[in-house]
């Protein structure tokens, strides 16, 4: 049997329909540059995230690069994060000029550590980006109370967590400003690179506006220095099919993990700690195990899909040696990147791939358990 870590084409065949009609009047409106198919994501992915403003971008990393510049953040400037997140976190730090502070992670969650904060404020210090990785939400009362004490931006990256809920409060209305992804593969994915930004506060949302077409108003003028980071009205009006799906496919997500809970509930493997304050949307389903690697080959022999998230610790990439600063240890990120796997997890998974997975990884894992 055949499991791929995600199967698209399923998901498309479902909705094959509506997302050519959708194509297709917006290609007949040849409206080709943001429009209304844009304004009406922005409001509906606003509404869903119980926020006042949306603004479309050009991807999740867009959304980080754009929402850094328009606060203004910059060389001189230090900006706490995760070393255990995808590179763009990072990476769009250190385009601003900003250097990124690394602190470790909660070892349950592997998301940003709020204990820890705290030790790499300076006087530097601008903002905080926590990434609510996996599709959890971090632990945001304490991290929003060092940013209010300290006249801190918070800026959720929240590529991953679109509908995720903290204390019954949505992914991206707590901080600042909240950066959702629409890259393929993600809950609410669209058919190439996508992303938005979402904020409660008028006044940012306007230069969020300036700052994704050139930090320009009106044409021509320049009061910023932007970018070129408008969301394609095409890849709107195909997430505007989607988007009505998204709750009952991150509820079937949920569903797989609980069977995957399930299986290896007996068994010496790490399953996904969910905290009792969040509602998780299972972006991944990332186990940790001792001999990863000797796993994944297993898997793959087999014709599982896996995948790491992620190997290589942001303190550790080659390009940030003298670029960044490590407060304290990255015990748990770099012990994180040695042991965890992600599983398949999408909604089209039937019980009896779930269970060929659960049997695979059990056999590789030699604990003694059956499924």
């Amino acid at each position: 049997m055949k499991v791929p870590l995600l199967d698209l084409k399923a998901q498309y065949a479902s909705i094959k329909e509506e997302v050519l009609a959708a194509v297709s009047e917006v290609l007949e409106s040849q409206v080709c540059i943001l429009g209304p198919k844009v304004a009406e994501l922005e409001q509906q992915v606003a509404a869903l995230s119980d926020c006042k403003y949306g603004v479309g971008v050009s991807s999740g990393t867009d959304a980080l690069l754009a929402s850094l510049m328009a606060l203004g953040i910059g060389p001189g400037d230090e900006v706490i994060t995760t070393p255990f997140t995808f590179f763009a976190t990072a990476g769009c730090i250190a385009r601003t000029g900003a250097l990124p502070v690394f602190v470790d992670i909660d070892p349950r969650t592997y998301n940003l550590d709020p204990s820890k904060i705290a030790a790499a404020l300076t006087a530097r210090t601008k903002a905080i980006i926590p990434v609510h990785l996996y599709g959890q939400m971090c632990d945001m009362d304490p991290i929003m109370e060092i940013a209010w004490n300290n006249g801190l931006y918070v800026i959720e990256d929240a590529a991953q967590a679109i509908s995720a809920t903290y204390r019954g409060r949505k992914a991206g209305s707590i901080g600042t400003v909240g950066c959702f992804s629409f890259f393929p593969s993600k809950n609410l994915g669209g058919a190439g690179d996508g992303g938005m930004v979402v904020t409660n506060d008028p006044a940012l949302h306007e230069r969020l506006v300036i700052m994704r077409a050139h930090g320009s108003k009106p044409k021509y003028y320049h009061k910023y220095v932007g970018g070129n980071f408008r969301l394609d009205p095409l890849q709107a009006a195909i997430l505007l099919v989607k988007l009505p799906n998204l709750a009952a496919w991150s509820e079937a997500r949920r569903y797989n993990a609980a069977i995957y809970n399930k299986i290896f509930a007996d068994c010496d493997i790490g399953r996904p700690w969910i905290s009792p304050d969040c509602v998780s949307i299972f972006n991944q389903y990332v186990i940790r195990v001792s001999d990863r690697d000797g796993m994944l080959q297993a898997l793959k022999r087999e014709g599982i899909g896996t995948e790491v998230y992620y190997p290589v610790p942001m303190h550790e990439q080659e390009c940030f040696t003298g670029r960044c600063r490590v407060s304290g240890s990255m015990r748990e990120s770099e012990a994180a990147a040695k042991s965890v796997l992600a599983l398949p997890i999408y909604p089209e998974l039937t019980n009896e791939m779930l269970e060929f997975v659960g049997r695979v990884v059990i056999e590789s894992s030699n604990t003694g358990c059956k499924v």
